[in-house]
């Protein structure tokens, strides 16, 4: 069997799969063009390094280049897992870098990443984020919003992030307060699942935890979540850690009861057809993962957003 290598750098079209060693060559998510030219491409992935906002223990700044090394290991099947198609068939998929920022000026960062976010949507390309800590999800939900008008949340974690701060304040738990208060997303077009930690207000959210998911099957979840969001432009976010550590140790703020990798993997196969206007996996934290199990769900988890948005409605 003869491959090309360094896919990353010599691809020549951005359709399809190509095989290559997993083992070698540069790690561009699935093994897809790095790119800047956004002409006609459908979807960016980036990588935000960033892990300031963090509450507990850091390292999600490492989580990208942990996710986009281990994607390789996905990127030689022709057909999804249960989708039965190969998205890079379907859309036109680069991986654009990371977006850059100041860490000596912390203050900077939101609006830095805002920024950079509204230049990519400029050229109707969407966006699928590779944190970093959650806190990223929030300067993305800006730049979508003020494309797409107030989003509904699809929000997978162990913890609500929606406790209430201060104006200006950059914290990874309570980002959806604000994101919500200011209009960026619809509380009641928005549904937040797989929760282990408590907190008395809802905010107006629907909210699922764990226990709710645990009881019932993948596809009454999918049905809940498709029922509160409708057609309304959708933004989903992934934090790693609503997973089960049992699944995915390699987080900063990790919870014991949540949910497998099986159980998250049938949940957004029951999504094609949302209006997915916007994705991230965020809070992949490597150093503290047990063979690369955590970046793989993770890398394994944005495969599948790919999937939802190749199935998306059309314009």
């Amino acid at each position: 069997m003869e491959f090309d290598s360094d896919l990353a750098f010599t691809r020549e079209s951005d359709w399809g799969t190509i095989v290559e060693p997993s083992y070698g060559g540069a790690t561009s998510f699935m093994r897809r063009r790095y790119s800047r030219d956004l002409d006609g491409v459908d979807v960016a992935v980036v990588g935000i390094p960033y892990d300031l906002a963090t509450t507990n223990r850091s390292g999600a700044r490492l989580g990208p280049r942990a996710v986009r090394s281990i994607s390789a290991n996905l990127a030689w099947e022709t057909a999804v897992n249960r989708w039965g198609f190969d998205p890079f068939d379907r859309i036109r998929v680069v991986d654009y870098g990371d977006f850059t920022f100041d860490p000596g000026r912390p203050q900077d960062v939101p609006d830095a990443l805002e920024s950079q976010a509204r230049q990519v949507l400029a050229t109707d390309t969407t966006l699928l984020a590779l944190g970093g800590d959650h806190f990223v999800t929030y300067p993305l939900l800006k730049a979508c919003a003020e494309k797409y008008g107030s989003l509904s949340l699809i929000h997978f974690d162990a913890h609500s992030d929606t406790w209430e701060d201060e104006a200006g304040r950059i914290d990874h738990g309570t980002m959806f307060w604000h994101a919500a208060r200011e209009g960026i997303v619809d509380p009641a077009r928005s549904i937040q699942l797989g929760m282990r930690t408590h907190n008395d207000s809802t905010h107006g959210f629907h909210v699922f935890d764990a226990d709710w998911v645990h009881e019932h099957s993948a596809e009454e979840v999918a049905a809940q979540i498709r029922d509160v969001v409708g057609a309304n432009p959708c933004y989903l976010t992934f934090d790693i850690d609503a997973l089960d550590p049992s699944y995915a140790p390699g987080t900063g703020t990790p919870v014991v009861g949540g949910l497998s990798t099986h159980q998250a993997l049938r949940i957004l196969r029951g999504l094609a057809g949302v209006n997915l206007v916007g994705m991230d996996l965020v809070e992949v934290a490597p150093a503290y993962d047990v063979a690369e199990i955590t970046a793989l769900a993770g890398a394994t988890l944005a495969l599948n957003m790919l999937c939802i948005f190749a199935e998306r409605p059309s314009p």
